[in-house]
C-alpha cells in the first residue's frame, strides 16, 4: 500500500528503526527535511530546500545532507528517495556560485576533503532513488549521478556548466558521468557545458526514467522504492555493493567480489526467510539479518 491509502494507524505501524534519531537530526537542519513512511512502510523522503536559491548547494546545505544521510546509514530504512521541494522548483540548480566565487585554492582543498556529500550519497548502504523535480545542474547533476537511478519530470534540465565559468565538474561529475552515459557524451557535456532536457537526458543514459506530470513522477519513484523495499535489507545492501563495485574493479575482480556476496547471504536468517517464503507460497517476513 502507498500513496494516501495509508491511515494514520498505519502511517505510524510504517515507523522503522532509527527513525526517530534521524528525524532529531533533520530537526536541527534548515534546508533538508525528512520523512518516513508516509507514503511507502520503510521508505524515507529527504527533501532539499532553499527555495530562494532554487536548492543551490551551499556549505550548509552539504553539510546538512550528510549529517541526515549519516543517520539513515544507521537507522532500518530500506530506501532512500532524494528530492527538491516543491517551492524550490529544482533538485539542484548548482553549488552557490557567490560562495565559490570567494574560496581560494587552499580553501577549496580543504572544502574538497573526503567525504563530501557525494561519497556520502553514493557510499550509503541503503538504495537512493534520485525524484528529479526540477533542473539538476552542475553539483546538483554530480548529485544525481551519484544516486543509484534517477527518475524525472520532463521539464527537468540536466548538465555540468561549469567549465562556462572558468571552472570544472569538481564533485565526481569527471568520473561518474563517463561510467553513465559514455566518454564521448561526457566530454560533450562537460567541455561545452551544454544543458540537456530530460528525454535526451534518458537517450544517452543519464536518466532512467521521464515522467509527464508530478502525479507520475511520484507514481513511478515511489513504486519502484515498494518494489525494492520489499527485499531483504541484507541482500539489497550486497546487491548495490556488488554493482558499485563493477565500476571500480576490473571484471575478474568484480566477479570474486561478487561471489564473496553471494557466499555471505547463505549465512543469514533472510536467506533461509526468503526461500521457505517461496517453497511455502507465503510473502517472506525478512528479520534484516
Amino acid at each position: 500500500m502507498s500513496g494516501d491509502e495509508h491511515t494514520s494507524a498505519e502511517r505510524a505501524d510504517a515507523r522503522v528503526g532509527g527513525a526517530d534519531a534521524v528525524e532529531n537530526v533533520a530537526a536541527d537542519c534548515e534546508t533538508v527535511h525528512f520523512s518516513v513512511g508516509d507514503r511507502v512502510e520503510a521508505v524515507a523522503t529527504v527533501t532539499m530546500s532553499r527555495p530562494d536559491a532554487r536548492n543551490a548547494l551551499n556549505g550548509q546545505l552539504r553539510a546538512e545532507l550528510k549529517d541526515v544521510f549519516a543517520a539513515i546509514e544507521d537507522s532500518d530504512v530500506r530506501v532512500v528517495v532524494l528530492t527538491g521541494a516543491d517551492e524550490a522548483k529544482a533538485f539542484v540548480a548548482g553549488a552557490d556560485v557567490r560562495e565559490l566565487r570567494e574560496r581560494t585554492a587552499l580553501e577549496q582543498r580543504e572544502a574538497s576533503k573526503r567525504p563530501r556529500v557525494y561519497e556520502v550519497v553514493d557510499d550509503l548502504r541503503q538504495p537512493v532513488i534520485a525524484r528529479l523535480n526540477g533542473h539538476a545542474l552542475g553539483g546538483g547533476c554530480e548529485l544525481a549521478t551519484a544516486c543509484d537511478v534517477r527518475i524525472a519530470h520532463e521539464r527537468a534540465t540536466l548538465g555540468q556548466p561549469e567549465i562556462t565559468l572558468g571552472i570544472m565538474p569538481g564533485g565526481g561529475g569527471t568520473q561518474r558521468l563517463p561510467r553513465l552515459v559514455g566518454e564521448g557524451q561526457a566530454m560533450r557535456l562537460i567541455l561545452s557545458g551544454e544543458l540537456i532536457d530530460a528525454a535526451e537526458a534518458r537517450e544517452i543514459g543519464l536518466v532512467d526514467v521521464v515522467c509527464e506530470s508530478d502525479e507520475e513522477l511520484d507514481e513511478e519513484v515511489y513504486g519502484l522504492a515498494e518494489s525494492m523495499a520489499s527485499n531483504s535489507p541484507v541482500a539489497l545492501e550486497f546487491a548495490k555493493a556488488a554493482v558499485k563495485a563493477g565500476s571500480r574493479m576490473d571484471i575478474e575482480s568484480g566477479i570474486e567480489y561478487e561471489a564473496e556476496l553471494f557466499a555471505q547471504l547463505f549465512a543469514t536468517a533472510d536467506k533461509n526467510e526468503g526461500i521457505d517464503a517461496f517453497l511455502e507460497d507465503r510473502e517472506p517476513e525478512w528479520q534484516g539479518r
